[in-house]
């Protein structure tokens, strides 16, 4: 059961069905460069239409700074989409005003339309309601398909929602689904992995795991911190040291809170951040004063996959070590393989999101693998850090 509303809770044959999606996609000379947006959003827009709803799509692209600019126009989009859809998408070359009330009012049941950028206007992003009930006038629902979005209060996430009846597409609720699965009620024994360069950003996400999981994997140059925190000479590895009472403190919080905090034994050290370099395995204790720790070692990987041989819930956020050059995506490659086969062998719930971990998961071959892996940047962390996102508090039942 649900916490928020969703298609099924609203009847929409027959009616104006304005769609937020995220389609703002990359582009290059006026053609849609990465289709992953749109064919993420489609399934939606078909089966509204096939219920014999009048769809109409709305979005921003870019940042046009509230005027319109046809380097952003979502002209290029529509026709990208009519493409992977396989039916007609009219275009309206406005979001409000005569313009949008014509393609509006010349709609048939089951047809789509795509209205222009939203940002257009400045008043979309300063949520102004003069501005949502100009939208709200060319529809009689409104469904959220953009999750991604989901953390600004933009008018046509937030305020709009407020005017019209308003639900989640099946994109926003595949997220929130496996988000709450992974947080808010997980299976246990349940952990998190979170990896990244600095524990100073990752603060709230940290203070918010805690009390909802049973483990933090903390991996990436965030565990050097740690190490050092807890005395270990860490060499010319990337460490806050103004961060370390800040991670004793998160130490002390997780002992009280009866949650694991998992860090390395060994690592893998080379004196350059290069392709190809030297490396070296050695304890934690033990890293040269002339050396970086770049990855965790084998120790450390055999360990990682046994206790997610363990875990029944998995919430992946950031690397182990510095994937983006080999050999030190080594550990991040191996973990993800292992979480993706316990996954696809019905063991595991695997989600995972935010900045360079989609990158990670995917160069390790293990994306397709995972139970949802979440392309929402920063609505994802936000979700994680515990922080109320204003475009899903709308669609709460």
């Amino acid at each position: 059961m649900t916490t928020f509303r969703t298609i099924d809770d609203l009847d929409v044959a027959g009616k104006r069905v304005l769609v937020r999606a995220d389609l703002n996609v990359p582009m290059k000379d006026g053609k849609v460069t990465n289709t992953t947006r749109i064919d993420r959003t489609v399934p939606t827009l078909l089966e509204l239409a096939d219920k014999g709803a009048k769809v109409i799509v709305l979005s921003h692209l870019g940042r046009p700074k509230g005027k319109k600019n046809p380097e952003f126009t979502l002209q290029p989009v529509a026709d990208s989409l009519a493409a992977i859809a396989g039916r007609p998408v009219a275009f309206a070359g406005d979001c409000i005003g005569p313009e949008a009330k014509e393609v509006a009012d010349a709609m048939k049941n089951g047809d789509l339309a795509m209205f222009e950028n939203v940002r257009f206007y400045a008043e979309e992003e300063k949520n102004d309601e003069g501005f949502a009930k100009q939208l709200a006038e060319n529809g009689d629902i409104l469904i959220s398909d953009a999750f991604s979005c989901s953390h600004r209060a933009h008018a046509s996430v937030e305020a709009l929602a407020r005017i019209l009846p308003s639900a989640a597409g099946r994109l926003m609720q595949a997220e929130l689904e496996a988000l709450e699965g992974a947080l808010e009620n997980p299976q246990r024994p349940a952990a998190a992995l979170v990896g990244g360069a600095k524990i100073s950003t990752k603060l709230d996400v940290l203070g918010n795991l805690l009390g909802r999981v049973d483990q933090i994997i903390i991996g990436g140059a965030m565990a050097n911190t740690f190490l050092a925190a807890k005395g270990a000479n860490v060499g010319k590895s990337l460490c806050e040291h103004d961060m370390l009472d800040a991670a004793r403190e998160v130490m002390a919080k997780a002992g009280k809170s009866g949650c694991e905090i998992v860090l390395p034994d060994d690592a893998v050290v080379a004196a350059e951040f290069a392709e190809g370099a030297a490396s070296d395995t050695v304890s934690v204790n033990s890293v040269p004063s002339d050396k970086m720790i770049l990855d965790v070692g084998p120790a450390a990987i055999a360990d990682l996959k046994k206790r997610l041989a363990g875990l029944k819930t998995i919430m992946w956020n950031g690397p182990l070590g510095a994937f983006e050059v080999k050999p030190f995506d080594t550990a991040t490659n191996a973990v993800a393989q292992e979480a993706a086969k316990l996954t696809q062998a019905g063991q595991l719930l695997s989600v995972a999101g935010g900045g360079d971990t989609v990158a990670a998961l995917q160069n390790a071959g293990a994306a397709d693998g995972f139970s949802y892996i979440s392309t929402a940047g920063g609505a994802f962390l936000e979700w994680i850090e515990g922080k109320t996102l204003p475009g899903v508090a709308v669609l709460k039942k």
